[in-house]
């Protein structure tokens, strides 16, 4: 029987359009995703829009539109990036969603049957970019440290409550005993120092707008957006529950790792393994932000520079692991794509393809396989490395080239080494698939082999190749 696996993002608010910055964790999930499928893994991947709370209904309402109308033309925008990428989710989710809206209900009157929900007033700071009350601590000058420069509101409202002061204890526990629910360590560290300062009831209702789930114990209130919006990796998960990663931007951490574990506890449900909290990207040195338009647009990035080189350079030149910030710059993009993706994969098959059109293949021992490090690029991949398996992968095309030199098989016509050369150009194929899915997929066709990670040490079976076509032209 196959394992399972279920990956998610975080799902994106629809107050604007979809740019790089929520891209680049598209691609590592989607990354992620293909690997397992590869593996043999059953795998499902979730992804999608949060459409509800105050700051959609008022992005809608300054674009003059119903905020249905609004959303619906913003989620469309979210998946045609996304399908530019050549992301490919099992679900695309939307809180709008009629079988999301059910789910809710049902959580919360399982929290509620728990006497984890009470009526009472909240008074205190909103950001409403956030979608989140904030404490006098939380504010950096007065401000949210996320969305400087942003108004902070005064907040006094009928609310219900979640208990979320009960779980402290319940929390600490979690993250001693399975440490691997918040990564990177830096990001557990923080958040395992903000739980023992104490926890505070989170108001998880709204009366002073509509635009929500109707709240199933109060009809005079709106579910509030994070506890609508957490659940969706629940509506969406189709026998695979519970997930396997849930991929994050930091912003979200203290949702996914306080929040969301104390809910499904209250609730009944067993608890996601690991939530991933990686860092922003910056783009060509400039804050991501709504200023840059269509400079930052996925879906122009693409016809710009095609969909692989973008995922490669983003899941190539960012040590995700660490969960740093980075810059995605376009230079250093066409860079990477010259030198590494033309000059020495596409060269690669190019040179080869060539040769083996005009000279045939002659099965023999790849002893050349045998310094591809296959053990250590699952591992690294595993562990949410995905450039140093990439650097691993390219160490050994470097290999295949300067095998290619050493044995000059342009001169002895040398049908073994050939044979050699074509096999380990399936092999790289394959490991590149959950990156670079349309390159991988082009020679797969061209050398006639499957993509299936079992391939990589069965020896090719094809007797004649043709020669491919240019992979990657230069920019």
């Amino acid at each position: 029987m196959a394992k399972k696996f279920y990956v998610t993002t975080a799902i994106d608010y629809v107050n604007a359009e979809p740019h790089i910055g929520h891209a680049y964790q598209k691609i590592v999930a989607d990354a992620l995703a293909r690997w397992h499928k590869l593996l043999g893994d059953e795998v499902r991947f979730l992804t999608g829009t949060d459409e509800h709370g105050k700051k959609v209904q008022n992005a809608a309402k300054a674009a003059g539109k119903s905020p249905k109308e609004f959303v619906d033309e913003t989620s469309k925008k979210f998946k045609e990036a996304w399908k530019a990428l050549n992301v490919i989710p099992n679900r695309f989710i939307r809180t709008t969603d009629k079988d999301h809206a059910k789910i809710v209900k049902e959580f919360i009157e399982k929290c509620e049957k728990k006497g984890d929900i009470y009526k009472g007033t909240y008074e205190g700071n909103y950001c409403v970019n956030c979608e989140a009350y904030v404490t006098e601590k939380d504010l950096v000058d007065g401000e949210c440290p996320y969305h400087p420069g942003k108004k902070i509101e005064k907040i006094s409202e009928e609310s219900y409550f979640f208990k979320l002061s009960k779980y402290q204890n319940f929390l600490l526990d979690l993250y001693k005993k399975h440490p691997e629910f918040v990564l990177p360590d830096s990001r557990r560290n923080e958040i395992i120092n903000r739980v023992k300062d104490g926890l505070n009831d989170l108001s998880i209702t709204r009366t002073s707008f509509d635009w929500g789930i109707p709240f199933p114990l109060d009809k005079k209130h709106v579910t509030y957006v994070w506890f609508d919006a957490l659940i969706n990796y629940y509506t969406g998960e189709d026998g695979f529950w519970p997930a396997d990663v849930h991929i994050l931007g930091k912003d979200n951490t203290w949702f996914h790792t306080v929040y969301w574990p104390a809910m499904l506890k209250s609730a009944g449900y067993k608890l996601p393994k690991t939530t991933f909290n990686h860092g922003f990207l910056t783009f060509n040195g400039q804050k991501i932000s709504k200023s840059l338009g269509n400079v930052i647009s996925p879906v122009v990035l693409v016809e710009k520079y095609g969909a692989d080189s973008i995922r490669y350079y983003a899941l190539r030149h960012f040590p995700f692991a660490n969960g740093d910030d980075g810059d995605f710059s376009e230079e250093v993009l066409v860079r990477r794509h010259n030198d590494e993706l033309a000059n020495k994969l596409g060269n690669l098959v190019s040179r080869v393809s060539n040769l083996a059109e005009k000279n045939g293949i002659a099965k023999c021992e790849n002893k050349l396989l045998k310094k591809l490090k296959l053990k250590e690029i699952g591992k690294l991949i595993d562990n949410f490395e995905f450039d140093k398996a990439l650097n691993l992968i390219f160490e050994f095309i470097d290999v295949c080239n300067e095998y290619v030199q050493s044995e000059k098989p342009w001169e002895t016509k040398d049908k073994k080494v050939l044979y050699e050369l074509v096999d380990s150009i399936k092999a790289v194929a394959i490991l590149l698939w959950p990156f670079i899915p349309e390159t991988s997929e082009k020679i797969a066709k061209g050398f006639g082999f499957k993509i299936d990670y079992k391939e990589i040490v069965k020896g090719i079976k094809v007797k004649r190749i043709k020669k491919s076509e240019i992979l990657f032209k230069k920019i």
